[in-house]
């Protein structure tokens, strides 16, 4: 499998949501790189890294959407909790030796960008709304940067 490409179809319109989905694109980069290296802890690390800010994601995601009263926020939150189940169970056959990294490079990739295209632009216009009222009513330092902060620094 080649490495991904960012494309512009996948942009929601949400700064913060677009680099956080590019970042996790690179991350799908670095597990194809520690594949070729053959080092299976490496590939391990990188896996541990994706899983670990894909959460982070996911919760800052959903706290956004709930925030802006997007009425399918409990349908996308239980989405990503089917996601999860499946990528734990990748992790566990990773831990017990078996080799996974395409199956499941191959797989993160096509749910991320079905993902994306699909649930996430669903609720993209009514978050930007949200947060450009919530930037006009707010200074700097208010939720949404104590909740960047907390989540991914």
């Amino acid at each position: 499998m080649a490495l991904l490409v960012w494309q512009d179809d996948l942009n929601t319109g949400v700064e913060v949501i677009d680099h956080q989905h590019m970042r996790i694109v690179e991350m799908l980069n670095h597990l194809h790189a520690a594949q070729k290296s053959m080092q299976r802890i490496a590939v391990g690390e990188v896996i541990d890294e994706l899983i670990d800010y894909t959460l982070s994601h996911f919760a800052f995601e959903e706290e956004l959407m709930e925030e802006a009263g997007y009425a399918f926020c409990a349908a996308h939150k239980r989405v990503h909790e089917v996601f999860i189940k499946r990528v734990s169970e990748y992790r566990m056959r990773f831990e017990a030796g078996e080799d996974i990294t395409d199956e499941l490079r191959n797989m993160l990739s096509r749910w991320l960008f079905n993902h994306i295209r699909g649930d996430d632009k669903a609720y993209a216009e009514q978050v930007k709304r949200h947060l450009n009222k919530f930037a006009r009513e707010h200074e700097e330092g208010g939720w949404l940067g104590r909740t960047l902060k907390r989540l991914f620094h």
